[in-house]
């Protein structure tokens, strides 16, 4: 036995590292990414590590990759972020150099790992850039929040940018000038959706056999009140499910109470495994004022599950076809699709695209990172 774990510790060795950032495991679409992605490069022959900021995961985890914590919480004594950062970045590389190795490619993950990471000495990072910055930084500002383009351009022309989608590329350069990026979208494990779409069958009280749903997170992004008011101008022949949480959640619930839809809308809360629902439904519905890539489009897709969406920024557009987008913010555009597809979805259906299988996609970051070091 013992002579087995040294001979698996010296493959791992020999192998190429990549190390993926991130502040935690748990909830959105980001780290299920993470999560994908790494499972593309192990399939890819490479030694994968998976470090993040926070003990949080909602996520089942795969024993093909290595993990890793390092609290960033535990330095907070120190007095500005700017500094905290700089300090947690030399810890971080420390504890690279000794306890993994040096990565071959390193991808810091949302705005903590970004942060962390300007200042980290480690050989080939790039950032992934996974929203449309501009409609974040106009959200923040409505909000009440800072926002400053000039430092956002100091900490993101230090390294390569890897984009999710074309929309994200363009508005990313356009907003902060930073040039030395590309797009290399989502990865989607179409074999392990279709597995985990079939673990386990929704039940529902009261019963019912059809129905529409929406995943994500009950927050300004996701414009869930533009689908409810969307939702109710419709015939309402199938009911509408909302999986997910958030601090908009029961707000919304107040609206489908003073909409009428108390009887047609079901909040499901957050799902660690949403395919299943994804799989039975009759259609797929966002309706989002922004995205980075729009993830749950894709996964439906690889369910054979139709999407209507709004034309929003960016990603929709890239995942499906023109007749299955309404512009943003359109109820009554919205609620005429819906109409349709409550009557017929097959007019809403869209192939999947194999390009966006893990591999492919692993493969993608590894040729960019080679022209780009």
């Amino acid at each position: 036995m013992a002579n087995n774990i040294i001979e698996v510790k010296e493959e791992l060795n020999n192998k190429e590292k990549v190390l993926l950032v991130i502040n935690c495991l748990q909830g959105g679409g980001a780290e299920r990414s993470v999560l994908t992605l790494g499972q593309g490069f192990h399939d890819l022959g490479y030694d994968v590590h998976i470090l993040r900021f926070k003990s949080k995961i909602s996520y089942e985890l795969s024993d093909d990759i290595s993990y890793h914590q390092l609290d960033l919480s535990d330095y907070k004594s120190i007095p500005t972020k700017q500094l905290r950062h700089w300090y947690f970045a030399k810890v971080l590389d420390r504890y690279v150099s000794k306890e993994i190795g040096t990565p071959i490619l390193t991808l810091a993950n949302l705005d903590k790992a970004d942060m962390v990471l300007r200042h980290s000495k480690l050989p080939n990072i790039a950032h992934v850039i996974r929203n449309n910055l501009s409609k974040k930084i106009e959200l923040f500002r409505s909000q009440g929040k800072k926002a400053n383009e000039k430092r956002l351009s100091n900490i993101y022309s230090r390294h390569p940018c890897i984009c999710i989608s074309k929309g994200v590329e363009k508005d990313f350069q356009s907003t902060l000038g930073v040039t030395n990026t590309t797009t290399i979208y989502n990865p989607i494990d179409q074999i392990q959706i279709i597995q985990s779409a079939s673990e386990f069958e929704p039940e529902f009280e009261p019963e019912f056999d059809s129905y529409i749903v929406h995943v994500g997170s009950f927050k300004t992004q996701k414009a869930h009140e533009v689908l409810l008011r969307s939702y109710a101008k419709t015939k309402k022949t199938v009911p509408l499910l909302l999986l997910g949480e958030g601090a908009l959640l029961e707000q919304m619930k107040t609206l489908v109470i003073s909409l009428g839809l108390d009887h047609h809308v079901y909040f499901l809360g957050f799902q660690k495994n949403p395919y299943p629902y994804i799989r039975k439904a009759k259609f797929m519905v966002l309706s989002s004022i922004f995205e980075g890539f729009g993830r749950v489009i894709a996964e439906s897709l690889a369910l054979g599950t139709p999407v209507i969406s709004t034309d929003c920024p960016s990603g929709p557009s890239e995942l499906l076809p023109s007749y299955n987008l309404v512009p943003v913010g359109d109820v009554d555009a919205l609620a005429e699709k819906m109409d349709e597809a409550m009557v017929d979805a097959s007019m809403y259906e869209s192939a999947f695209d194999n390009e966006l299988l893990p591999t492919n996609i692993a493969q993608q970051y590894i040729e960019f990172m080679a022209t780009n070091n």
